[in-house]
């Protein structure tokens, strides 16, 4: 993991101050009891390599933030950072149980040297849940959500996801800039990522 990417997530940690203690001890079960910090933040697409959730946490934070500042500046940098920062937790899996493995060539692909078409598989040997909720039941016991917060990190995939139709219109301004902070970090700043 890149040590930049590592300052960054520091500085934004620091940005939260009024529910320190809780996203402290929020934080340090993400660290040290999933694979927040390796795991990739997709199978295949976007930040695919170890450490690349987090880096993706971090782009979608600072993009979040500069949403903020541009649009509603009266949302709570804190809660920006929160949901920024947790959103995708469920990728990190469950504490010893990773949502993502490294995909291992097939015994043909190993016999001809080919290597692995997909550089992850989803681990199936984990109860499905989608990442939103797996992301809310690990944090939730560690920290007091806000209603809108909650609402922000179970939406954050907008309307790419047809579960989240029944939030359409009634999306608080948190949630609207989470999703448009979370897509322009998928498909802009992280472009370059992407398989071509």
């Amino acid at each position: 993991m890149k040590d930049s990417v590592l300052q960054r997530y520091q500085a934004l940690k620091a940005l939260v101050v009024e529910r320190r203690e809780d996203f402290t001890r929020l934080t340090e079960f993400m660290e040290n009891n999933t694979d927040y910090l390796k795991a990739p933040a997709s199978t295949r697409f976007h930040l695919c390599y170890e450490g690349g959730l987090l880096e993706h946490s971090c782009n979608v934070a600072e993009n979040l933030l500069r949403l903020r500042e541009a649009l509603a500046p009266e949302l709570s940098v804190e809660s920006c950072v929160i949901v920024a920062l947790v959103h995708d937790l469920g990728k990190a899996g469950m504490p010893g149980n990773p949502q993502y493995l490294p995909n291992e060539p097939t015994a043909r692909q190993k016999q001809y040297g080919y290597p692995a078409t997909v550089p992850y598989r989803f681990n199936n040997d984990l109860t499905y849940l989608s990442v939103p909720v797996r992301s809310l039941y690990l944090a939730a016991p560690l920290i007091d959500l806000t209603e809108q917060e909650v609402q922000a990190i179970i939406y954050h995939d907008g309307q790419y996801v047809e579960d989240n139709r029944s939030v359409a219109t009634k999306e608080a301004p948190l949630t609207l800039l989470l999703q448009y902070a979370d897509s322009w970090s998928s498909f802009v700043t992280e472009k370059e990522s992407r398989p071509k």
